[in-house]
């Protein structure tokens, strides 16, 4: 099964109309997947008191929350995750960037060696894929370094151990879509073929 976390506010937006490209590869492709839409659940980015006090001390007689527990199930029956959002000022959304505060929990994502008996920890997926959407183009982005950045702390960090197989695929040129449509098109139409491949 297919995890999407998708985060972008805007149902009239360049990387909503890649979202349906990827459903729809998925379908034509008879693949299972599930659309965690940040958005629109709402998902809450910041961080209460009582979860900093779990996770920065290691507290784990503090529970973790319902919505946080929810993510957790849904990681839990994924063998891909796409992580597919908008490039803002070098990073992803908030949005996004709080789910990874929130969701990679103590004892869960990290911070678990010997704590096995205590903690449901996080599985290693089989595969995963960052997909986001860019103004600039590719090649801009190469010269100046972001790209790099951008997967350093996407694939590195933030993917890190936690995934068997990572790659991101960077959709550049959006400030002219005309122009990239057809390109980034072609790229998506591929994914349904390298998900089967790497996690069958």
């Amino acid at each position: 099964m297919v995890l999407i976390i998708y985060s972008h506010p805007s149902t009239n937006s360049y990387t909503n109309e890649i979202l349906r490209q990827v459903t729809s590869n998925l379908e034509k492709e008879e693949i299972d997947f599930e659309v965690s839409d940040l958005y629109a659940i709402d998902f809450k980015t910041d961080m209460s008191e009582e979860e900093y006090q779990r996770e920065g001390f290691a507290n784990f007689d503090l529970p973790i929350p319902d919505d946080v527990k929810n993510e957790h199930q849904k990681i839990a029956k994924a063998d891909c995750i796409i992580f597919l959002y908008p490039v803002w000022w070098s990073d992803c959304p908030a949005k996004l960037k709080g789910w990874f505060d929130r969701v990679y929990s103590v004892g869960y994502a990290y911070g678990n060696d010997t704590l096995e008996d205590k903690n449901q920890l996080m599985k290693t997926i089989p595969l995963g894929i960052v997909i986001c959407t860019a103004g600039h183009p590719n090649e801009f982005l190469d010269e100046i370094g972001i790209a790099k950045s951008m997967q350093n702390v996407m694939l590195d960090d933030r993917l890190g151990k936690r995934f068997s197989k990572k790659e991101m695929i960077i959709l550049g040129g959006t400030l002219n879509k005309d122009k990239v449509r057809t390109a980034h098109k072609e790229i998506i139409d591929s994914l349904g073929k390298t998900i089967k491949n790497s996690i069958s």
